[in-house]
Parts: structure tokens; sequence; C-alpha cells
């Protein structure tokens, strides 16, 4: 499928940008393009592949015209570039708008006037019921992908959905792990919150399987294990063996939830199961409908959502067993400084 073509990755210095790199670095892709703007990640990248299949460029998604410049002759995009940190979103909710929501429209836009073949674009857990500005903002991404699908004539546009990423920038397990490397207190907002566990490399698999199989406007998700956020914390402690560390309890901190959904109930009356995922495809009717206005659907009332309290639940075995597939957890016990799952 990707022999002698040209993928674009934008948000291409960032841990999902780096992970789909070297899977399709190992491919028969052409060129990769990475499209960010963080010139000194890119030069790091630069230094660290050395590879002829890769070009730099530097741009932003909320200017247009660069991201055309970076699209022309492209035939896949994997559109990673986003605003994730609940903390910032929620401060500068209209600077996760101009990134998430605006800039996704460029991409889209860009893609279908350059004759792009397929798009698949990454969201999050967050986006289902959302309470946070990140979440939001993503919901809304969503939504301008399904209607973008709608109108872009040749170019297939689906999207990902994830739950957490282990060990990704800015996720808790680098910040547990220093936490104990530094014999500092693991600081837990709750310990009964669970969150859906995904490697990098399943996270991978999705986008490659969205590529080979997604149609207009639908939306992948991959069945995850779950786990409480004090049994990940336990795993840890035990495999550092600092099996009595202290933890400290701080509260959920604001634009927390209890538990992450990955499909809603709507979309689980729809959803496709397909064995390790579930597909959800688009609502393509248009404003002359009146199912909405004048009639129910008892099946969703029925229905119950796919949440990380509804999944698999991991054990500390369990959360160890999948902790020891990172590259980030065999470096940290090789005695290794590393800050992420890169």
């Amino acid at each position: 499928m990707f022999e002698n073509k040209t993928l674009l990755i934008t948000g291409g210095t960032g841990s999902f940008g780096n992970a789909v790199l070297r899977r399709f670095l190992e491919s028969d892709v052409r060129e990769i393009r990475i499209f960010s703007r963080d010139e000194k990640k890119q030069d790091d990248m630069r230094k660290k592949y050395k590879s002829d299949k890769l070009k730099f460029y530097i741009g932003d998604v909320r200017d247009f015209q660069s991201v055309m410049n970076a699209v022309r002759g492209v035939d896949f995009i994997y559109h990673a570039a986003a605003l994730k940190q609940v903390p910032s979103c929620e401060f500068y909710p209209l600077e996760a708008v101009k990134t998430n929501v605006l800039g996704t429209e460029n991409v889209l836009e860009a893609a279908a006037q350059a004759g792009v073949d397929r798009v698949v674009c990454l969201s999050t857990d967050k986006a289902v019921y959302p309470i946070n500005a990140m979440g939001i903002s993503k919901a809304m991404m969503e939504k301008v992908i399904v209607a973008k699908s709608r109108s872009s004539n040749d170019t297939v546009i689906c999207a990902t959905r994830y739950g957490n990423v282990m060990a990704s920038r800015g996720s808790v397990i680098p910040l547990f792990t220093n936490q104990i490397r530094a014999d500092q207190p693991i600081t837990i907002t709750d310990p009964s919150m669970t969150r859906f566990m995904m490697t990098l490399d399943d996270a991978v698999d999705l986008v490659l399987f969205a590529f080979e199989n997604g149609r207009p406007g639908d939306i992948f998700v991959q069945k995850a294990p779950a786990a409480t956020i004090e049994t990940l914390a336990k795993a840890l402690t035990d495999l550092l063996s600092k099996p009595d560390h202290r933890i400290d309890i701080i509260g959920t901190r604001h634009g927390e939830k209890l538990y992450e959904a990955l499909l809603s109930r709507e979309e689980m009356v729809a959803a496709e199961d397909l064995g390790n995922y579930y597909r959800v495809p688009p609502d393509l009717r248009d404003l002359n409908y009146g199912k909405y206005f004048e009639q129910g659907e008892i099946e969703i009332s029925k229905a119950i959502e796919y949440t990380s309290h509804n999944t698999i639940r991991l054990d500390v075995p369990g959360m160890q067993s999948l902790l020891m597939k990172l590259r980030f957890m065999q470096a940290i016990l090789r005695g290794e400084q590393v800050d992420s799952e890169e």
C-alpha cells in the first residue's frame, strides 16, 4: 500500500510522530515528511535517524499556506499535531481551538485540494463526554473530520481515538518514575481513578489499520485494558525495587475524570466489532431528517458506553507485564536516563 508513496506526519516531532516514523522507516515508503513548528526537535530527529527518506518542513497547522506547502505531492497524511495537555488547554481554550479544530480544518482542506489519497487523524478518549477544554476541542475536531469527509471528493478522511499511551511525553508514567528515582513521594490524584493502557506500538498498529481499512468519516478505537492509578503506582514501585515508596493522595485535578470513555452509548449502538478494534461509522444524515426531532432510539437507551471502568482490568502483575513491553521501562531498569517512550 505504501510502496513508493509519500507520507506526511503533522506534529511529527512528538511521541506519536516518532513512533509512526520508526515504523514507516522500516517500510518501502519513498519519502516521509515531518511537519512541525519545533526546529530544535526536527534537528534532533535529523541527527538521530540520518535517513534520506526524511524531509523536514517548518510550519504550523494554524497557517494554511505552510500546511499547503508541505502537502503538495503527498499520498498519505497522519495528522497528530495538537495541543494535548489538559491544564494548558484549560487556561488557554482558544489556543486549543486554533490548533485542534481550525488547524485540523486546514490540514483536511489542504489534503483535499492537493488530492491526497488518505488522511488519518489522531483523537483521544477525552473527546467522549468531554468535560475539559482539550476534550471539547478534540470532540469538535472529530465533528470537523466527519463533516469534511462528506465533501472531500477522492480523499478518504478518518480518525483513530486513543486512550492513554503509556510513557508518552507528559504522561504519568515518566512522572511517577522520576519521583521514585528522586526519592520523592508519588503524587496520585485519586487511587481508584482508572485509565486505558496502550503502548505506542499498539497505537501505531491502529494507525496502520485505519490507513488500510478506513472509509470516509470512520472513527477507529482499539480495545484496550485499563488499570487504576493505584495499581499503576504499585507496579512501578515494585519494578524499581521500592515497594514501600511513599504515595501522597493530592485529590482530583481540574478537568480530570474518574474514568475515561472510548465509545459513547450512541456510538456503541452503531459500532462495528472488528475483533481487536471498533469501527464507528459516521452519521451521514443531512439536515432533512426527522429522527432526531420526532423519533427516539430504544437501543441507545439500553446501550452501555465503553469505558476504563468496564473494560478488562489489569492487576499489578498484569500491569507490570505491560510496562515491561515499553522501551522506556527497559531503559530505566538498565539505569539510563530517558524522558519518555520514543
